[in-house]
């Protein structure tokens, strides 16, 4: 299978798609310094959430995907020089409107970020 949507993402802001099949996404994010937001060098949870929403996108896979609403939680800070693991699945499809549960996890495998997208597919692009 291959991305149908999203093409010209920034794959260093919003991460870097490792796998997709029908329904289901993986994308990669290696946090940077860029992303840091204080002395600490605590990530901004915006990169976080950015890779999780393409991950979504990925998952839905089709051009003309948008992110309807989102209702996340963030578990755990990301420092930067982490590497997060955001796994995307449709978990409903009604008509337009997609669910997709996203779940992010770091380098240990501790779950970092949990998610529920609700996306709709729409018959030609947002801005046409």
């Amino acid at each position: 299978m291959y991305l149908k949507t999203h093409l010209l993402i920034n794959q260093s802001l919003c991460g870097q798609l490792l796998s997709i099949d029908e329904g289901i996404a993986v994308v990669k994010i290696n946090t940077t310094s860029e992303m840091v937001a204080d002395d600490h060098k605590l990530v901004h949870g915006g990169f976080i959430f950015g890779a999780a929403d393409y991950a979504a996108m990925a998952a839905v896979n089709d051009p003309n995907v948008v992110l309807g609403s989102a209702e996340v939680k963030f578990l755990k800070p990301s420092k930067s020089g982490d590497t997060v693991i955001l796994n995307a699945k449709v978990t409903d499809a009604n008509g337009k409107r997609r669910r997709v549960d996203v779940e992010g996890v770091d380098e240990a495998g501790a779950i970092i970020f949990s998610g529920t997208f609700t996306c709709f597919v729409l018959e030609k692009h947002v801005l046409e």
